[in-house]
């Protein structure tokens, strides 16, 4: 089996290695949603070699955490039994006695995995991290704290915005965001995976960012055939794994589908009004769900072009859930083959078309250095009347306007004739509804380039695939 190696996150790494060697206690946090690699990160970079680790059991009761706690102190501790321990206050005074036992020239790290796993209702576990912290581990200069979990509100929650014992007591916020499409291509060059860039976003489009996907795919076969195994076989390791995937970050995870499910079925994005119509939830609930989501990196919010304040537009930008959605959600074929037997279908070339735009909104960088202007300010924002939206505006502070029209093919885009005339009206209508006065520029994003681009009025300047592997 090929080893897994630590790809890209040289900020995160320098970060930990930082607190590991300040001259003061650290408590650092690092979380990012399911499977992104939180876990791996902080293992790789300490080779495992922690003072004390201790990882979250999910749905385990406050007696079988602290059973699981206790085990953990005996292990690392060197111990004949465990110790018995009566609440979270117990087991942190039970953890102070033993790191007072180790050197006190070596920095002590101590790694509490999936902590959000481990605040079971009234079980008193935050007030008791605080205590520790507070009371013995910051008056000290040899603890390194690493706390990781997946359920970013409540880290959110109870760490970064605790107005408690915790307030301002995080030293260093580290979050993991999905792999960039240059980061999938390290990755899956570490694995002598053989798949062309054309390949590598078509899975971008299945799995997203997210490492742990890609540490499935078996190199010997081709992008279809690891789909097909992956989802479609019986035994497919990720024919389950939304099941988990919002329930494990979300507490009422079933109406965080509800509004994922709602932003896959409109790939123009929805308004929050709209949203509060389609799945009936009001107020400050849903404000909370979307700034969650959008936490997680299930969804992405953008201004409406020219009114920032009331015209936000969610759309949902995770791969994996739009896949599902399409796909897998009422699939009831059977067909264990059924990726490779599909491929071609207006379905999956209407799902690729829809995709692509996200994977263009999520390499906006990309595209600011292609263009030349990442010196530049600049705003992102979309647009859309009664009949035509622009995905993409890219409005900079050297009185230019992009807008972007972006389009996957297997061979270079051809505008037909009818196609360009609608562009040119769309053009015209963005003029007169927003009334600038910028100069107006055309960006294609497309896989391979606009085969009469040339000499074109439509097509100001033109951005690839490739463009977007860009570091």
């Amino acid at each position: 089996m090929t080893q897994i190696e630590l790809v890209g996150r040289e900020s995160e790494i320098s970060t930990l290695n930082a607190c590991a060697k300040s001259a003061r206690s650290e408590f650092a946090v690092v979380y990012g949603r399911r499977r992104i690699g939180k876990t791996f990160l902080v293992n790789q970079t300490f080779k495992g070699k922690f003072d004390f680790c201790y990882v979250g059991g999910h749905h385990l009761n406050e007696r079988e955490q602290l059973k699981n706690f206790s085990e953990a102190l005996k292990s690392y501790s060197k111990a004949l039994f465990a110790p018995t321990l009566e609440d979270w206050f117990d087991a942190f005074r039970q953890l102070q006695v033993y790191l007072e036992s180790l050197n006190k020239s070596k920095k002590k790290i101590i790694f509490i995995d999936e902590m959000p796993w481990i605040d079971t209702p009234y079980s008193g576990f935050v007030k008791a991290l605080e205590n520790f912290w507070n009371g013995w581990a910051a008056l000290r200069n040899d603890i390194f704290l690493v706390a990781s979990g997946s359920a970013t509100s409540w880290m959110a929650e109870k760490l970064f915005e605790n107005q408690g014992g915790l307030y301002n007591r995080i030293t260093a916020q580290i979050y993991l965001r999905p792999f960039t499409l240059h980061e999938v291509e390290l990755y899956l060059k570490s694995k002598n995976c053989p798949w062309d860039r054309f390949q590598i976003a078509q899975a971008y489009m299945i799995f997203g960012g997210v490492p742990f996907y890609y540490s499935l795919v078996n190199p010997k076969l081709s992008l279809a055939q690891n789909v097909d195994e992956l989802f479609f076989a019986k035994n497919g390791r990720l024919r389950r794994e939304f099941d988990e995937l919002y329930n494990v970050l979300f507490s009422q995870g079933d109406k965080y589908i509800a509004v994922a499910k709602l932003l896959a079925g409109k790939p123009q994005g929805l308004c929050r009004d709209e949203i509060i119509k389609g799945i009936g939830i009001q107020g400050g609930a849903i404000t909370k769900m979307l700034a969650n989501l959008e936490h997680s990196d299930f969804i992405q919010s953008y201004a409406s072009f020219g009114n920032k304040k009331k015209g936000t537009i969610y759309k949902l930008t995770d791969f994996f859930s739009l896949f599902y959605f399409k796909f897998l959600e009422n699939n009831r074929s059977g067909d264990v083959r059924f990726w490779s037997n599909s491929l071609n279908t207006p379905a999956i070339n209407s799902w690729q078309g829809i995709s692509f735009e996200r994977l263009c909104l999520l390499h906006t960088e990309q595209i600011k250095k292609k263009l030349g202007i990442t010196g530049i300010r600049t705003e992102m924002s979309a647009w859309k009347n009664k009949t035509s939206q622009i995905d993409l505006i890219i409005d900079r502070a050297d009185r230019i306007i992009n807008l972007f029209e972006i389009k996957f093919s297997i061979n270079k885009y051809s505008i037909a004739a009818k196609y360009a005339e609608k562009l040119r009206n769309r053009i015209s209508e963005f003029q007169s509804s927003s009334k600038t006065r910028k100069g107006i520029l055309h960006t294609f994003i497309t896989t391979f380039g606009v085969l009469n681009a040339e000499g074109s009025s439509l097509v100001n300047s033109e951005i690839v695939l490739d463009d977007l592997f860009e570091k």
